[in-house]
């Protein structure tokens, strides 16, 4: 093989497994098509299983591999169901509720921390044991910039998203040593269920597009550039780390454009 075709190989998933939870839709969804695209065998899964199924067959329609598998995060034996000996994983889900802090109750605190946290605790515990024990995998967890910065209303989902990233950090240099590969992903306003509240009013959708650099929002698509890199070969000494894929939000410093002389 030359130089340049081992180059494009970094990049070759053929003959990998890989696991994409929250397939149904949204970022799930376009990674999994990404991942297929370049190669690998995905199971699509997802609480809702006909939105899984869906994802599945257009993969399998455009000459992908596919399947489907129904998988509750708060349900170890459900992710253990779909697991079998995957060499990438990939989680998504998470649930948001937009209150101030003095407002939230403790159910909608626990449903939150529930789901963010430790649903992707069972996730990342249970696939990386098995990739421990064979020796490798990579293990990609769907964080925020709410990790790194807050607004009014997202307390408590900043706090998981945070709490995954160390997470991340701890598995990565536990497992490093055993093969296994742990990264998350921080993604900022893309255009999915999750943000749909935000969609639904003009004046906040247009404030958070303008707060980027590149002005917009994202299409769940422009992640799955960034999980095929971490699921690859072309991230083999890349672990423990923070990817960052927000348009330039965390590079712009404030709300405000001041007057600035031409």
């Amino acid at each position: 093989m030359g130089t340049l075709d081992a180059y494009r190989a970094l990049f070759d998933l053929s003959g990998r497994s890989a696991l994409v939870i929250g397939a149904g839709s949204g970022i799930g969804k376009a990674g999994a098509e990404a991942l297929a695209a370049f190669g690998a065998d995905v199971v699509c899964a997802d609480l809702d299983v006909d939105a899984a199924e869906r994802t599945a067959a257009g993969i399998a329609a455009d000459g992908g591999r596919a399947t489907s598998a129904p998988v509750d995060i708060g349900d170890p034996d459900t992710i253990r169901a779909v697991v079998a000996e995957p060499d990438v994983v990939v989680c998504t889900p998470a649930i948001n509720v937009r209150k101030p802090m003095l407002s939230i109750t403790p159910d909608e605190f626990r449903r939150v921390v529930d789901l963010n946290l430790a649903g992707t605790f069972n996730v990342m515990t249970i696939v990386a044991a098995g990739m421990a024990d064979r020796g490798r995998g990579s293990i990609i967890v769907i964080s925020s910039i709410r990790s790194q910065v807050v607004e009014p209303g997202q307390g408590v989902y900043a706090a998981t998203k945070a709490g995954v990233v160390q997470m991340v950090k701890t598995l990565a240099a536990e497992l490093g040593p055993r093969g296994v590969r742990v990264n998350a992903l921080a993604p900022g306003v893309v255009e999915t269920p999750l943000t749909e509240q935000i969609k639904a009013d003009p004046d906040w959708y247009e404030a958070y597009a303008s707060k980027s650099a590149l002005g917009r929002w994202a299409r769940p698509e422009e992640m799955a550039g960034a999980i095929v890199y971490l699921a690859s070969d072309a991230a083999s000494f890349v672990t423990g780390s923070l990817l960052v894929v927000d348009g330039g939000w965390l590079a712009v410093d404030g709300r405000f454009t001041p007057p600035l002389p031409e």
